[in-house]
């Protein structure tokens, strides 16, 4: 799990850290009049924000570019990952799109993936469970939401993006990951704007707000401005990705 912006009461004064890239996945069902998110509770005694609750996500993998997935990052996808700086690969781009779905089939046991007729996927270590479902995992209904990145001066830095996908995009759900000694010890799907989302990281809710926004306007798209969130003289901005940006520290 990461937070962009790390919690408040973390000390500022740490040596520069270059952000490592994450990638953060907000599923939401819309089969109700007032959308609902997924939000797993962390374990009391876990030493990064306990008892929060927190949207499954995680650093990036190098293996992450090497696993086969059922198909490709959609094209408007891949743009919006590839705007703004430092600049990275198209592979690079893909890497975070697939981070996100281990990460969120690793904390809560919700894989999205898709059947592969015949074949048993040759897939192995956090990626078991998509091979024994016959699955191969599939970034293509993924929307990017946003982008930010931790301050300076913190023990860890993140280069998070914020992914969102719907809830029909669930292919299998492992049991057993979620219990009372895990990290997660549990999961609730709970409408936007409802009470367990006020305590949750102030990155988080802004991030919230900015899907909200684009349910508000019907369909999940691509081609909505992606927000950047980021510090520079001390204070955080929030630019359009692909937009003209101050350089970020």
């Amino acid at each position: 799990m990461s937070e962009a912006g790390t919690e408040e009461k973390e000390a500022d004064h740490h040596p520069y850290r270059r952000p490592v890239d994450a990638a953060t996945l907000i599923l939401v069902d819309r089969s109700g009049a007032i959308p609902k998110v997924l939000v797993g509770r962390r374990h009391d005694k876990v030493v990064f924000m306990p008892g929060k609750f927190v949207f499954p996500g995680g650093r990036v993998d190098t293996a992450d570019g090497r696993v086969p997935v059922a198909a490709s990052i959609p094209a408007a996808l891949e743009a919006n990952l590839l705007k703004g700086s430092p600049k990275i690969t198209s592979a690079r781009a893909r890497s975070l799109a697939v981070a996100a779905i281990r990460e969120a089939c690793e904390e809560t046991g919700l894989c999205l993936g898709r059947k592969q007729d015949g074949v048993a996927p040759a897939l192995s270590g956090p990626w078991q469970p998509f091979a024994d479902a016959g699955l191969l995992p599939d970034p293509s209904g993924l929307f990017l939401i946003a982008r930010a990145i931790t301050p300076p001066g913190r023990v860890r830095r993140f280069d998070t993006r914020f992914f969102t996908a719907d809830a029909s995009t669930i292919a299998h759900r492992v049991e057993g990951v979620i219990h009372a000694d895990a990290e997660l010890v549990e999961l609730v799907w709970v409408e936007l704007g409802s009470k367990p989302l006020a305590d949750l990281h102030p990155m988080t809710k802004n991030v919230l707000n900015e899907l909200d926004k684009r349910l508000g306007t019907g369909a999940l798209r691509h081609d909505a401005d992606v927000p950047f969130y980021h510090f520079y003289s001390g204070k955080m901005h929030r630019d359009i990705l692909g937009a003209l940006q101050s350089p970020s520290a």
